[in-house]
């Protein structure tokens, strides 16, 4: 199951390997559609990539940390560094591709 971060714990829970963010909010519909992706993506990479998901409304620091005007945004690190930065929605495909390319 996609693990969810806020404010406090980003830093401490995407600083290793490669990691996903999604922002999103629960009003928000592309993000809705986005969320089964990573769930799916999480059951069979999990072990590769941490996905983490945070609600931009409950969090706002991290977000604005990072410019995020639009949702949903995937935000992807390696090692703690920022590599990629998506806005809207991804298909499992087009994710795995840009995974593949920070192994």
């Amino acid at each position: 199951m996609v693990q969810v971060v806020t404010d406090k714990d980003f830093e401490l829970e995407t600083n290793e390997g490669i990691s996903i963010t999604d922002f999103w909010a629960p009003w928000c519909g592309p993000c809705r559609m986005q969320s089964p992706v990573l769930e799916e993506l999480d059951t069979e990479i999990g072990d590769q990539v941490k996905i983490v998901k945070m609600d931009v409304d409950q969090n706002q620091t991290v977000p604005a940390s990072f410019g995020i005007m639009s949702i949903p945004t995937l935000l992807v690190k390696k090692d703690g560094e920022v590599v990629e930065k998506l806005i809207g929605y991804h298909g499992k495909e087009q994710i795995e591709e840009i995974i593949a390319k920070y192994k």
